[in-house]
């Protein structure tokens, strides 16, 4: 019998589709436990009973992550139940738009969802890590944060910003035993692109899918403790789309 304190708890932001769902799943198969954070109380419960028919806890809660001032409250609350050894932040918006036409509100929502409240989440969740002297942040940036992609600017200006937030946190935690990686993957075939804020025509069936993502994601964060991926870029063989 596992003890709740033996158990290993991830903290997965949106993970009620695309990466975020398959990350869990690949989690739960290697017997560690989710909070799954998200939107959709419908689809979030269905990845939780997934996960706990593998055999380890998922735990569904319901926040709108835009809502950034009240990221931080909510997820702490949340750390304040389970010990939260790793968190990814995976959440974000897809946006297409040239620069010169992007209204302020939508290049400010954009800032806040891919940027914003990753700061929040890694805030609310970093004072336990620091107790515990244990701890993996994941945070899953883009391709899109080193490659300029005309028509897709606030998208690539938020995925470069949180580059830098995720170097900077590296930097600054490393002495307190938390391990941070910057995660960059090119195109996933996720339900992004089915969004009212991207306008685009890929053929998808040439992306990465969510499964090989999650795969890569549970290798990195499985790696003894003494060692760490601080930068990795994955690729479809394809090219970026």
């Amino acid at each position: 019998m596992t003890s709740s304190s033996d158990l290993r708890y991830a903290l997965i932001t949106g993970a009620s589709s695309g990466i975020g769902k398959a990350t869990a799943v690949a989690f739960a198969k290697a017997g560690i436990s989710s909070i799954l954070v998200g939107r959709s109380v419908e689809r979030l419960d269905a990845v939780a009973a997934t996960v706990r028919d593998a055999g380890v806890e998922g735990h569904p809660f319901a926040i709108d992550l835009a809502d950034v001032a009240q990221v931080a409250p909510q997820i702490r609350a949340i750390a304040q139940q389970f010990p939260i050894e790793i968190l990814v932040n995976n959440a974000g918006i897809g946006y297409t738009g040239d620069l010169i036409t992007t209204p302020l509100a939508d290049w400010q929502q954009v800032m806040d969802l891919n940027l914003t409240s990753v700061l929040q989440c890694i805030q609310a969740i970093l004072p336990g890590m620091r107790d515990r002297h244990l701890g993996t942040i994941l945070n899953v940036a883009s391709i899109a944060g080193y490659q300029a992609f005309p028509g897709w600017g606030a998208y690539n200006v938020s995925k470069a910003g949180l580059i830098a937030l995720s170097k900077t946190l590296a930097a600054e935690e490393r002495a307190n035993g938390i391990r941070v990686i910057t995660f960059c993957p090119g195109s996933v075939n996720t339900p992004i692109w089915d969004t009212d804020t991207v306008q685009a025509d890929f053929d998808r069936s040439k992306m990465l899918t969510p499964e090989i993502v999650a795969q890569t994601i549970l290798q990195m964060v499985l790696l003894p403790p003494q060692a760490v991926v601080e930068e990795l870029t994955l690729m479809p063989t394809a090219g970026a789309f």
